[in-house]
């Protein structure tokens, strides 16, 4: 029988620590080996296995050891022995962080964010985690705004914070092309075997892998004093350029509410960025969300 998470107290906090980064890439990747844990904490080899024998002893049902690889897998009846706060994991995802601890420490930071209205189901992002990192597809349960809940089947690649909500870019092989679903409109993921074919990876996504630069500069016609707007985005001789994926261009611009039309028509004071350089975005989709943008979006974006 599982051990209760409390008796945790019981150890080192070096050790929760371990057994916190075993627990989060048995969750997040689904498999982990000893090598990992080594490295990870540059240890020895036999208090690695010591690490995993106590986790074994707290929770048994998590993971099985095939002696093939020489990794541990995830069991279908595992459990995180950790909690993994949904907003803490989806940052720490997005930054490479993998230590399993949600904790910050004993210290009351005076910062403050807006709420997020909407929160993706942590094993829902752990599935879709596993499959890009083992280059899996996998079948769905998605319910869009246009056709409700369906089963698909998705190819994933990449998890992106366009600002607003959580979405996976995928191959969707009901419509053969790249596309963006939400997070938190999957309510149900499986993995499948077999291997995806090579026009459903991440190389084969031209518009993810399209790079385009934008030259930002405050509203000509909205902003009266433009230094101001200079200082807030650290401008160089009153322009940002930045870099974006040509896929993520229009969650930029309409995040950021970036006056997109060729005479900086786009009136009120909530347009405080104008896109100097339109003809960046020709061959761009998902550009309807883009204010102003004038040319039709050629595929569809968030399904």
């Amino acid at each position: 029988m599982d051990k209760s998470p409390t008796q945790l107290d019981d150890i080192s906090y070096a050790q929760r620590q371990r057994l916190a980064y075993i627990d989060f890439r048995l969750l997040f990747q689904g498999h982990i080996s000893r090598i990992e844990v080594i490295n990870r904490f540059e240890m020895g080899l036999s208090a690695a296995s010591r690490d995993f024998n106590l986790y074994k002893e707290h929770c048994p049902k998590n993971l099985t050891y095939d002696n093939a690889t020489k990794r541990y897998f995830q069991t279908k009846n595992f459990k995180p022995l950790f909690k993994h706060d949904p907003r803490k994991t989806l940052a720490k995802l997005a930054h490479q962080i993998s230590d399993g601890f949600d904790a910050v420490g004993d210290i009351d930071f005076p910062v403050e964010a807006p709420s997020q209205l909407n929160v993706p189901d942590i094993f829902i992002v752990a599935k879709l985690v596993q499959a890009v990192l083992n280059n899996k597809a996998v079948s769905v349960i998605y319910t869009s705004l246009s056709s409700g809940s369906k089963a698909r089947e998705l190819v994933p690649h990449s998890i992106v914070d366009n600002g607003l909500r959580w979405h996976i870019r995928a191959f969707d092989r009901k419509t053969n092309s790249f596309r963006d679903f939400v997070l938190t409109r999957i309510s149900k993921v499986t993995i499948l075997e077999p291997q995806p074919e090579r026009h459903e990876n991440k190389m084969a996504d031209h518009q993810w892998l399209r790079m385009m630069p934008l030259q930002l500069v405050p509203h000509p016609k909205n902003v009266k004093h433009p230094t101001a707007i200079e200082l807030d985005y650290g401008m160089d001789k009153g322009m940002l350029e930045i870099n974006i994926r040509a896929a993520m261009a229009g969650y930029l611009l309409r995040r950021w509410n970036v006056d997109c039309t060729k005479e900086a028509f786009l009136l009120g004071g909530e347009y405080q960025l104008w896109l100097r350089n339109q003809q960046t975005l020709y061959g761009a989709e998902n550009l309807t969300i883009a204010p102003g943008h004038e040319e039709d979006s050629t595929a569809e974006g968030e399904a």
